[in-house]
């Protein structure tokens, strides 16, 4: 586990706190559901409601188990003619079938893997909006997460850019065939974009708090234990896992909360949080940082949040928010 932070990491973390870098994510898959019941159907699978949605918008939406347990936090782009998921890398092969297992006889859904032919890249900082305006999608700054539209450049047609980095930092992400990508890459960097590497991502989506499957979403947890409130619509009706997440809703019955958590030194994910001699919860992610260590991992709600002071194998940790996700009931 090493705990070095190397120069291109450091100029991309800068980049986004003042500028823009551009993130390679098209290692992450892509999902087409088209035909006259893809939005029911996307409705009745996941936690987000689908129905309200018109082209043009979007949404971030968990797909459950029917037990409630958290299979993978995706984002879905509507279309005219279809809707778009972005689903984690390891999660592809698996939705794929999840998906398709739902599908019946009557259902007018068409499922297809689209990741092989396209492309996504994320523009993320402060100074994305300067980046999307000069290329051609100034429409999009200030519109509501997800919010997308297509846009050409000299030479390259028919690219899907929308509101949102993929973090909480703000940015755009874009989706595009896979036959264009050198000339959209090139073409960013000459806006003065810096080009950020795999690790430089992990560490600012666990500072963030950003989960990621076989991580923080995994079948020990629910929606609602990793504070994805925003992701879950309570009064859309019947989808796989709901009953689950209702009752715990209204009995307010989560028993333990993903937190951010500050340590003096590193951590392996799997290390347990103890106060004393008590388990309090477990490490689920862990990142070097410029001044220090970083991790993620789940606490019992009884032990406390914010502030608590607890140790982490042989490092100290202090309990903080992270901007992801949130441990608020909705009003």
């Amino acid at each position: 586990m090493s705990s070095a932070i190397d120069s291109q990491d450091i100029a991309a973390i800068q980049a986004v706190q003042t500028g823009v870098a551009l993130y390679d994510r098209s290692h992450w898959g892509r999902v087409k559901i088209a035909d006259e019941d893809r939005l029911r159907f996307l409705h009745n699978q996941s936690t987000n409601d689908f129905l309200t949605l018109q082209p043009g918008q979007g949404c971030d939406t968990v797909f459950v188990t029917s037990t409630g347990r958290t299979i993978d936090l995706a984002t879905a782009y509507v279309q005219d003619d279809a809707v778009i998921l972005l689903v984690s890398p390891q999660r592809r092969q698996l939705l794929m079938e999840w998906l398709d297992k739902y599908i019946f006889f009557a259902d007018k859904v068409k499922l297809s893997d689209i990741t092989e032919f396209t492309v996504t890249f994320n523009l993320i900082g402060s100074g994305s909006d300067a980046v999307v305006e000069k290329l051609g999608a100034g429409e999009l700054i200030g519109k509501p997460y997800a919010s997308h539209q297509i846009v050409s450049l000299p030479s390259v047609e028919g690219i899907r850019i929308a509101v949102g980095s993929g973090l909480t930092t703000p940015g755009y992400t874009l989706m595009f065939p896979i036959t264009d990508k050198d000339k959209v890459r090139e073409q960013i960097l000459e806006l003065g974009a810096v080009e950020m590497s795999d690790r430089a991502w992990d560490m600012l989506r666990i500072l963030q708090g950003r989960p990621m499957p076989d991580s923080e979403l995994t079948d020990d947890y629910n929606p609602l234990e990793v504070g994805l409130w925003q992701t879950i619509s309570f009064n859309k009706g019947c989808y796989i896992g709901q009953e689950t997440i209702a009752r715990l809703n209204t009995y307010k019955g989560v028993k333990q909360y993903l937190w951010g958590i500050r340590l003096t030194a590193p951590a392996e994910p799997g290390t347990l949080i103890t106060i004393g001699e008590e388990k309090v919860g477990k490490i689920t992610s862990y990142t070097p940082t410029g001044d220090g260590h970083f991790g993620l991992g789940y606490v019992r709600t009884k032990a406390g949040g914010v502030g608590l002071q607890v140790q982490v194998g042989d490092a100290e940790g202090e309990i903080i928010a992270v901007p992801f996700v949130s441990h608020e009931y909705p009003s």
